[in-house]
């Protein structure tokens, strides 16, 4: 390739963002300097988090600007190294894939991907971001006690999907809440007890108190919005929430988020509310990893996987995902 396709956020979305937010730009394919790797984009993964990031808003990561080049989790290899620790050939994953072809990006934030114990994107999902997310948020911060009933939105997403199973695994009553029947039938085949379609539902409330008979001790909210109201109205007594994300608010990240207030419900609950963030457990990913392998490698771990081709379809799965159009881990492949 003589050129590299390059998506560059064109404007600030205004509501959900649409393709018109980026441009593909052709660029030249850069080059490797001062410990750096050059290296052949495979995988790029797109996830709610990043919505964040595209917004004048104040946010917990620094923001892309009006001009900037896309980036985000990706897996390549690499072409030139300039750095001892890699050589040509060898597969990395980074947080900091640009959205292209080519990359350039620092040793230091590189690690090497093996293909011996699951396939090469699986660094993505379920032993990269999503399934640490699941692993600390439900067992770190949601610390739910065997038997327990938990809550889980976006449950068939690449978050829900893995939490639902470690709920299984450590036996506690994981609880689905998804936007198809089809998606609660993936959901129980992972072993989710009983779950709500939240798009079919006209009383969340009355619906998440059926599927959670004895009330809910830890919900693992992936979405904010009605469900997280739903959630918080059968809270059972010192339950614990677990904010993970917000995706329900793609649509209005830059507007107050208008709602219920359940200060009066958490008072009476002595309820725990937790924001949730990944880095705050990086001193342990070892140990997690380890476990989700182990699990994977015993037949206890399932995924599913939504894969778009080519770079021309980057922002068009970014978008899907932000919808809940995405059934299982979005990812992109070049």
């Amino acid at each position: 390739m003589a050129t590299n396709p390059s998506w560059i956020l064109r404007s600030y979305p205004s509501g959900m963002p649409r393709a018109e937010n980026w441009i593909l730009e052709d660029r030249p394919i850069p080059s490797a300097a001062g410990g750096a790797l050059l290296v052949k984009t495979l995988w790029l993964s797109v996830d709610p988090y990043m919505r964040g990031r595209i917004s004048p808003a104040k946010n917990y990561a620094a923001g892309f600007q009006v001009g900037d080049m896309m980036r985000g989790g990706g897996i390549g290899e690499v072409v030139t190294s300039e750095s001892a620790e890699f050589m040509p050939g060898d597969l990395v994953m980074s947080d900091y894939f640009g959205w292209q072809p080519y990359s350039v990006i620092d040793a230091t934030s590189a690690k090497l991907v093996t293909t011996t114990d699951a396939p090469m994107q699986s660094a993505l999902s379920y032993l990269g971001m999503p399934g640490l997310t699941a692993y600390f948020a439900l067992l770190k911060t949601g610390h739910p006690k065997p038997g327990e009933t938990v809550l889980i939105s976006a449950a068939s997403g690449a978050v829900g999907q893995i939490a639902g199973q470690i709920a299984r695994i450590k036996g506690f009553d994981p609880v689905a809440v998804a936007g198809s029947d089809e998606k609660l039938a993936w959901c129980k085949e992972l072993g989710y007890r009983t779950g709500v379609n939240h798009r079919a539902s006209t009383n969340l409330v009355a619906d998440v108190a059926g599927a959670c008979p004895k009330g809910v001790d830890v919900f693992i909210d992936n979405t904010a919005g009605p469900i997280h109201d739903a959630a918080m109205l059968n809270l059972n007594t010192f339950g614990r929430v677990v904010v993970v994300g917000t995706m329900a608010l793609a649509d209005r990240l830059e507007q107050p988020d208008i709602g219920l207030r359940h200060l009066r419900r958490t008072l009476i609950t002595r309820a725990r509310i937790s924001g949730f963030l990944l880095d705050d457990h990086d001193s342990e990913y070892a140990t997690a990893l380890g476990d989700l392998l182990l699990w994977y490698k015993q037949g206890l771990l399932q995924t599913r996987e939504d894969v778009a081709e080519g770079i021309e379809a980057v922002p068009h799965a970014f978008i899907r995902m932000l919808k809940g159009e995405n059934f299982g881990k979005q990812l992109v492949k070049l």
